[in-house]
């Protein structure tokens, strides 16, 4: 339906508050999709912050019903490297399009998979606290309270395992370096990670649970 006036100004107005309002609406659906989750499947616990896009084919991948969610994503995704599958980490997130970062603990286990997507689309930091403990949050002041100097953002395209550390899931065949991070006054205050493009390592593929070698004892 059209709208008429017998006044330009005010239809040019209109038109201006229309395309602010539908402008709008797009900035506040863009700022919904990256919503925040949280759930726990057979002792996993799972905080997921963002969208992933690919979500519907990735929910044909591991068999989950329509209504599934990116918790019930990666949960089954980690159960599947952890207890069948035998892809290798990497190549798991790197499946996940989209702006992303969560942080999963299997109590079984006692272990840890969090990762962060390629782009920092969604903010993560870490560090660790005077008594050895690992703080994560996307609020960059409460790691640095808790952190000192051991503060920094997670690193982007990377995934982190409690045994097997940080690794990249863009370069899954060359090693990680610390970089140091200085700041305003010239102080070492923690460090970032990059990837060492002159350093070569072995990947192998995920053990399943009851081998030799499984999975949670590497990582």
């Amino acid at each position: 339906m059209g709208l008429a006036s017998s006044r330009p100004d005010l239809a040019v107005e209109h038109g201006r508050r229309a395309r602010a309002v539908v402008a709008g609406a797009a900035v506040a659906r863009q700022t919904l999709v990256l919503r925040r989750l949280f759930g726990v499947v057979d002792d996993i616990f799972c905080l997921f912050q963002g969208a992933i896009e690919n979500i519907a084919v990735l929910k044909q991948q591991y068999g989950l019903s329509k209504g599934a969610t990116e918790i019930n994503l990666v949960v089954e995704a980690y159960r599947t490297l952890r207890d069948r599958g035998p892809y290798p980490a990497d190549q798991v997130v790197r499946d996940f399009n989209g702006k992303f970062a969560f942080v999963l603990y299997d109590r079984s286990t006692s272990s840890v998979f969090m990762a962060a997507d390629a782009d920092g689309g969604v903010p993560f930091y870490w560090g660790v606290d005077s008594v050895g403990h690992l703080v994560l949050s996307d609020d960059a002041e409460i790691v640095k309270n808790a952190c000192g100097k051991s503060f920094a953002p997670f690193p982007k395209g990377f995934f982190f395992t409690t045994s097997g550390g940080l690794q990249s899931y863009e370069h899954p065949l060359n090693e990680v370096k610390p970089v140091p991070r200085v700041d305003s006054r010239g102080e070492v205050c923690g460090a970032t990670y990059a990837v060492d493009a002159e350093a070569k390592k072995d990947v192998a593929s995920i053990p399943r649970t009851g081998s030799a070698a499984d999975w949670s004892s590497q990582y």
